[in-house]
């Protein structure tokens, strides 16, 4: 696993979602002189309005190109994110949170690295952020190594030595050091989306985990934050 790199000229898949985390990754990509296809997953969640965020992200950072990929997680449900009988969490627990969506991770990267193997690319790049964990158990350093040793077992790029890397370089940051790293490389977080429950308007609601822990970010990096929020968080 590769928390950072320099490499350039290759072509690489990032995981784009339309949230801050997703868009400041591409940015870091672009700048390090990848050539980036967004993957975009309608994989059947509540919060819809991201999908047309993430291709807004996608254009604006210099994609070369993007995929809108569907598939449906909704049919298994055991998460507040696709299946609309659960709620989501507007308090913080001990457990792994109900947002959790059964294997996400490992189903997104795992496309991922189909694509990235078609296009004759040897990275993958996913926003994913340990320092504020929320509990999701795929967003661990143990998880991505152990998908990086499986994707170089699993492929034929892997065994005929030309091995994939998984980058995750939000990996150790804190929410207010990507805000200020996504602001230097020209990302604008206006035009992005964390929430997990937004109305149909697109705003976001303010209240669940995710928009505590934007809010807290751009508190802590000194930044205004350019979020429309049905209710103002607690920071």
């Amino acid at each position: 696993m590769r928390v950072a790199d320099n490499g350039a000229d290759r072509r690489a898949v990032v995981l784009v979602s339309g949230g801050m985390d997703s868009a400041t990754v591409l940015a870091m990509a672009r700048r390090q002189g990848y050539d980036c296809h967004g993957l975009i997953f309608d994989y059947g969640q509540r919060h819809r309005v991201e999908l047309k965020m993430a291709v807004g992200v996608c254009e604006s950072l210099g994609a070369v190109s993007h995929r809108l990929f569907r598939l449906g997680l909704d049919a298994f449900g055991g998460s507040a994110l696709t299946d609309p009988a659960i709620g989501v969490p507007t308090q913080p627990g001990h457990d792994i949170p109900d947002t959790y969506v059964p294997a996400r991770n490992t189903v997104f990267l795992s496309i991922a690295l189909a694509w990235a193997e078609a296009l004759h690319g040897s990275d993958l790049f996913i926003g994913a952020n340990a320092v504020d964990y929320s509990g999701y158990p795929d967003c661990r350093p143990e998880f991505f190594a152990a998908f990086e040793r499986t994707a170089n077992l699993a492929t034929r790029a892997g065994v005929q030595g030309q091995p994939f890397r998984i980058h995750v370089p939000l990996l150790q940051m804190s929410k207010s050091a990507i805000i200020l790293q996504g602001l230097q490389l020209g990302v604008d977080y206006s035009a992005t989306l964390s929430c997990y429950q937004p109305d149909q308007a697109g705003r976001a609601c303010g209240a669940c985990d995710s928009c505590r822990l934007r809010r807290r970010g751009f508190c802590e990096a000194g930044v205004a934050d350019p979020t429309c929020y049905v209710v103002e968080p607690s920071p």
